[in-house]
């Protein structure tokens, strides 16, 4: 059986470098529990029907999760996150991904890990009403 090699569609990964879409392929295996179990949530077109994807590559970023119908990032967010460096580049991310015209929605991994409820009404309200 011949491999079929995957066409990377540039405008799917907003200019990613196909070594950062190898990269991303490396991190889908090395998920935190919390991005585990929200993956377990959103794949499949559980929420809205919306699909998203697992450790996706946009422009120099790797995005925990990511919606293209919506234009819609979801980042799980651990501890370091609270340091105030990691801040200022979470910033920079989210303008830069703005650029492109995708929300960023960030939530914290003891919100995923302790009260599911909350985090998929979020990421619900973050989503169009329109169905994909």
């Amino acid at each position: 059986m011949a491999y079929k090699r995957k066409t990377i569609i540039p405008e799917f990964y907003f200019g990613a470098k196909p070594k950062l879409i190898k990269r991303a392929a490396e991190l889908r295996e090395k998920m935190t529990s919390a991005e585990r179990l929200l993956w377990s949530v959103l794949r499949k077109r559980q929420v809205k029907g919306f699909y998203f994807r697992r450790q996706h590559p946009l422009h120099i970023f790797i995005a925990d999760f990511y919606c293209h119908e919506a234009r819609l990032v979801i980042e799980v967010d651990g501890e370091i996150h609270q340091l105030p460096a990691q801040k200022e580049y979470d910033i920079g991310r989210t303008d830069s991904l703005d650029h492109f015209g995708i929300k960023v929605l960030r939530i914290k991994n003891e919100d995923v890990l302790y009260d599911m409820g909350s985090v998929i009404q979020r990421i619900s309200e973050a989503l169009p009403d329109y169905p994909p």
